[in-house]
């Protein structure tokens, strides 16, 4: 199993996960389709289903192109309001292509019906993989925009967290750098996170994706994870870990205000590769 990180838009990631065998392929939040196109041709592979992981725009827009591009294309999804879904799942649903397979995990809370997808190939020695689009980042969680933290705090504990250490977690956005400075913000003394932003800034130099990480490594400096830790407490003032989580999403959301979002003929070049953002 081959995952190809394509970076579209502003900050977005897309996927395409390949079974090297058979040559078939899936695509995660493809919402720049020519661009997705370009690179099944490039692979010589065949696409035969969209995994969307929510129904904002910057995830789910290009599925109804695809749908008209592709014949036979299945469009995956948990939430009616995801453009041009074909086939609505439910959590812990599996979907087989192949020897790839795909367990389908509902994570309430950044929007009512967000998903995330399990994915691991038969009889393969690699690692398995999770697309976690805005629930989980490196080493940050998405903002509870339909839910709570009592359900964002299910998601990263139970479903994302009690997968196996080694699972490499591709997220849907670049945030990584805005996330780690966070992070050391909460614990200053965390020599994980200092040695995780000094990597992850090299690799902004270079134009680089900092995505795949491992939940094992999440848990050592992404403080959504680490919300029994001395350090993590103390700065949010609480100890049971839902109040700490829902403190720290608070105290994140304030961090820093986001980026001024690019004007649409700015939106527009990015889209097409005319710019770098």
């Amino acid at each position: 199993m081959k995952v190809k990180v394509i970076s579209i838009l502003e900050d977005n990631y897309m996927y395409l996960v390949i079974e090297e065998q058979s040559k078939q392929a899936l695509a995660v939040d493809p919402a720049v389709p020519h661009r997705l196109l370009e690179i099944v041709k490039r692979e010589g592979v065949t696409l035969v289903a969209v995994l969307t992981t929510h129904h904002h725009w910057d995830h789910a827009r290009g599925n109804q192109a695809l749908l008209k591009e592709v014949p036979g294309l299945r469009v995956y999804g948990g939430d009616d309001r995801i453009e041009g879904l074909t086939d609505k799942i439910t959590d812990a649903q599996e979907l087989k292509f192949n020897s790839i397979n795909v367990r389908c995990l509902f994570t309430p809370c950044h929007t009512s019906g967000h998903m995330c997808y399990f994915v691991w190939e038969d009889e393969c020695t690699d690692a398995p993989a999770v697309f976690t689009g805005d629930t989980l980042f490196i080493g940050g969680c998405g903002k509870f925009l339909e839910g709570t933290a009592e359900q964002m705090y299910h998601n990263l504990t139970q479903v994302l967290g009690s997968l196996p250490q080694d699972t490499k977690v591709f997220c849907g956005h670049e945030y990584t750098i805005k996330n780690l400075k966070f992070a050391l913000l909460v614990e200053p003394d965390n020599e994980k996170v200092k040695e995780m932003l000094s990597w992850a800034r090299a690799r902004d130099d270079e134009d680089k994706p900092t995505v795949p990480s491992t939940l094992m490594e999440e848990f050592e400096y992404n403080p959504f994870l680490r919300l029994s830790e001395e350090g993590v407490r103390k700065f949010t003032g609480k100890t049971e870990p839902v109040e700490v989580l829902r403190v720290l999403r608070k105290e994140k959301d304030k961090f820093k205000k986001p980026k001024e979002r690019l004007p649409p003929h700015a939106m527009l070049a990015l889209e097409w590769g005319l710019l770098r953002p």
